[in-house]
């Protein structure tokens, strides 16, 4: 699966009467006493128009949430994808540079792996059966239970490399 992230030209209603995660959501949120605020649900549903396999900044979501004229701060989106990734409607990834980059989490698609641009921080997605293999053996060989694989490789991208 090959996924380009420096394409934001989309555009849609993101106040959709009730997105398919809005009940877990909620529900979620009531059990720690926090509620659904709208900022919280633009986030999401941000998210799932985009679906699996897109990888965004804090930044990225600000940016893109203001381009289509709903107003979210940045430090409300920043502490809304921690709690979104907190609840696991997110998945985080740290990236060695100190960035982050979120994408929805799915069950489905918990194995994968990254490939991250070092410069303007590209990410592609891949899949590969010998690294989930090599982490399954590493962790039986020291007695771990193995819970999820995953690889970051840092690189340069074609257009970074010049």
């Amino acid at each position: 699966m090959i996924t380009v992230e420096n394409s934001w030209s989309w555009s849609v209603s993101l106040s959709s009467p009730s997105a398919p995660t809005d009940g877990s959501l909620q529900q979620g949120l009531h059990q720690d006493g926090r509620r659904l605020t709208p900022q919280r649900k633009r986030v999401l549903e941000l998210f799932e128009h985009r679906g699996s396999g897109c990888h965004l900044s804090a930044e990225e979501v600000h940016q893109q949430l203001a381009s289509l004229q709903l107003k979210v701060s940045l430090a409300t989106v920043y502490r809304t994808l921690r709690l979104l990734a907190d609840m696991g409607f997110l998945q985080e990834l740290e990236l060695s540079e100190g960035g982050r980059r979120f994408e929805l989490a799915q069950g489905d698609h918990r194995d994968h792996h990254h490939v991250v641009c070092i410069r303007c921080g590209r990410t592609e997605e891949f899949e590969s059966e010998p690294v989930l293999m090599a982490g399954a053996d590493a962790a039986q060989q020291f007695g771990f239970t193995l819970i999820e694989s995953s690889l970051n490789v840092r690189a340069l991208c074609p257009d970074c490399q010049d």
